[in-house]
């Protein structure tokens, strides 16, 4: 995962360097921290068991930078009357997300051999992924900066880089022996770590806190272009969906240009 922490330093660096020369482009820039459970839908359990939907929960953090057009850094004052100025943002960020993952539902709680292979198997998934949304606010961005509104709800689409690398181990034994892997996962594990892409949908609300600073709540679709996320892929016909990941967060959101 050395990789990450490459990303993550020039992240970083992006968001440190002088703000006079990135203000110049009449762009106000945002950053933020988002932090929140996240429910792993993939092929450990029945994907829309209850139960085996909760208990997979693992956790996201990520940071986020925002650019607006909607109004120029260096005087605080109305940028352009264009209606994308106005709506949108472009937001840039980098995650991470984690779960531990179980087999759960009715055929793991069987009294069979079935069920004994399943409840044996145990799990984890790490990813690492960056990308860009665009954000729809259905507000004005600098009325609501300005306190016209207290409360704007927003809309985003976008696409990120992920890295994965998931992990399991059964207590009967090696995952390559077919008397210990459940029938169809057989032909359908790869534990190997490996990228892919996402498509990213979020629905959310940021709440003005102060002068500078936002609060954000969000929920967010995250459904990747790999059904390897955990490791697993049932052979069958089955298997309609690759994995995706429900992301609730909440965020702290500071201005770097008011």
């Amino acid at each position: 995962m050395n990789l990450s922490r490459v990303l993550l330093l020039i992240f970083l660096v992006l968001l440190l360097s002088p703000t006079k020369s990135r203000a110049q482009f009449n762009i106000s820039h945002e950053v933020g921290v988002l932090a929140g459970p996240a429910g792993f839908f993939t092929d450990y359990g029945e994907r829309w068991n209850v139960e085996n939907n909760l208990r997979n929960e693992g956790y996201g953090i990520g940071l986020v930078h925002y650019m607006n057009f909607a109004y120029k850094a260096k005087c605080s004052c109305k940028a352009t009357d264009w209606w994308f100025s106005k709506h949108f943002r472009i937001r840039n960020e980098i995650d991470y997300f984690s779960s531990k993952l179980e087999h759960f539902g009715p055929v793991a709680g069987k009294n069979s051999s079935g069920g004994a292979q399943l409840r044996a198997m145990h799990g984890k998934t790490n990813l690492v992924q960056f990308g860009t949304s665009l954000e729809y606010h259905f507000f004005g961005i600098k009325e609501f900066r300005d306190f016209a509104v207290l409360f704007a709800p927003y809309i985003s689409l976008g696409a990120h880089y992920v890295i994965y690398d998931p992990s399991a181990y059964s207590e009967l034994g090696p995952l390559d022996n077919e008397k210990v892997l459940f029938p169809t996962f057989v032909g359908g594990i790869d534990m190997e770590s490996n990228n892919t892409f996402a498509i990213v949908g979020s629905a959310g609300l940021r709440y003005r806190l102060g002068r500078n600073n936002d609060l954000m709540i969000e929920g967010r679709w995250q459904y990747y272009d790999s059904d390897f996320i955990d490791g697993l892929d049932v052979q069958g016909p089955q298997n309609k969906f690759n994995d995706f990941v429900f992301w609730f967060n909440l965020g702290y959101i500071y201005y770097l240009n008011f």
